[in-house]
Formats: C-alpha cells, structure tokens, sequence
C-alpha cells in the first residue's frame, strides 16, 4: 500500500468564506501515483470546515442565511466561548457544516457522485489555515 500526505494552505480576505478546492485535491490525486484506494481531506483548524456539494452559487448564499441562523456571529456576548476571541459562531458552524471527507479512488479519479465537489468552509478567516490531503492505495 502507498501513501501520500500534502497540506494545502488558504487565506481568506473575508470572515466567512466557500472555496471549491476540488481542482487542488485532483492534483494531490495526480502528484500521488495512487489509482484504487481512498483520500481523505481534513480541515486542520477547529473553526473550518470541508464537505461535499454542489458548486451552485445559490446554494452558497442558501447555506451562508443557514448558518447565521443557527449560529449568528453577533452580538457576539450571545456565546459564553466569547471572551478572549469572539468566534463562537464560527466553532458552531463548523460542527453544522463537518471536519471532513473521505472520497474512494477508482482509476486514477475521485469516485463522485452527480455534481459532487469538495469544498473548503471558512467561518472565522483572515488569517492562513490548512488543509491535509491523505492519500492510501495502489
């Protein structure tokens, strides 16, 4: 069995932010050599996310009313979390929105389904955070 592992990196201008990194994992995929097996890609900070979707622009706008829902950012004295830093928010919407993914590999390609693309989430931005690509397989 083979094994590959590569950090991706991502620094956003804004607070929130969905970033389609599917193209960036297919080239992990590629740099790997790996053809049957499976990859999993994590969000390394606590307040982002990584799932799979759908790259409709609607849908990002749905998901960003969504979350503030369920977890506004503000008024920020709202979370007992806040205090030293005032991302609450952001830790909850990470919990809603998922740590990771795990795709299979068949042929040499991300085994997906209709329309399925990975996403990275960020919720509490401006500064860089990572993403870890693990790659297992033949």
């Amino acid at each position: 069995m083979n094994s590959y592992r590569k950090e991706l990196w991502f620094n956003t201008e804004t607070r929130r932010a969905l970033i389609n990194i599917t193209p960036e994992v297919e080239d992990c995929l590629k740099e790997s050599g790996i053809k049957e097996g499976l990859l999993l890609c994590n969000a390394m900070h606590i307040t982002a996310s990584v799932f799979i979707n759908d790259d409709e622009s609607g849908l990002h706008r749905d998901y960003e009313r969504f979350l503030e829902k369920l977890a506004p950012e503000k008024p920020y004295d709202q979370y007992d979390h806040n205090g030293f830093e005032d991302n609450a928010d952001a830790h909850l919407k990470r919990t809603i929105m998922g740590r990771e993914v795990v795709v299979a590999i068949t042929d040499g390609k991300l085994d997906f389904g209709t329309w399925e693309q990975i996403f990275y989430g960020e919720f509490d931005g401006k500064r860089s955070k990572r993403v870890l690509v693990k790659i297992i397989g033949e």
